[in-house]
């Protein structure tokens, strides 16, 4: 039942993990940063070019499960600067319509390759 979701279209894993685990129809995207999977590296610009690239990053964990980012029913965000949680909101009503996903967004010390957003899903497909 466990599958390993893996795509091109997303960075590939800085760790020992996967990039998504599907489960029946529950697929757990892991956390991405604002990583271009192109080239490994952090997007440059500002806060909300960061937003934007997370958000193509799980959209594309989603395709590659089999669903889209509709398909999303709790969304985690983490940021190392609550002043940028607007720019959060403002972007994320760009990527979602309602009804959204529920969502916690709390504040970090500190993320992977100092990233200044990260933010991981469920997804139930279906």
């Amino acid at each position: 039942m466990r599958e390993i979701i893996s795509t091109q279209a997303a960075p590939a894993a800085i760790g020992t993990y996967s990039q998504a685990v599907k489960y029946g129809k529950t697929v757990y995207l892991s956390g991405q940063i604002p990583l271009d999977p192109a080239t490994g590296q952090l997007v440059e610009g500002a806060f909300e070019a960061h937003a934007r690239r997370v958000f193509d990053n799980l959209r594309a964990l989603c395709v590659a499960s089999g669903g889209d980012l509709a398909d999303i029913v709790k969304l985690n965000v983490f940021l190392t600067d609550m002043a940028n949680f607007g720019e959060v909101n403002r972007v994320m009503a760009e990527y979602f319509q309602a009804p959204y996903p529920a969502r916690a967004a709390v504040a970090v010390a500190a993320l992977p390759r100092d990233a200044q957003v990260e933010m991981d899903a469920i997804v139930v497909l279906g």
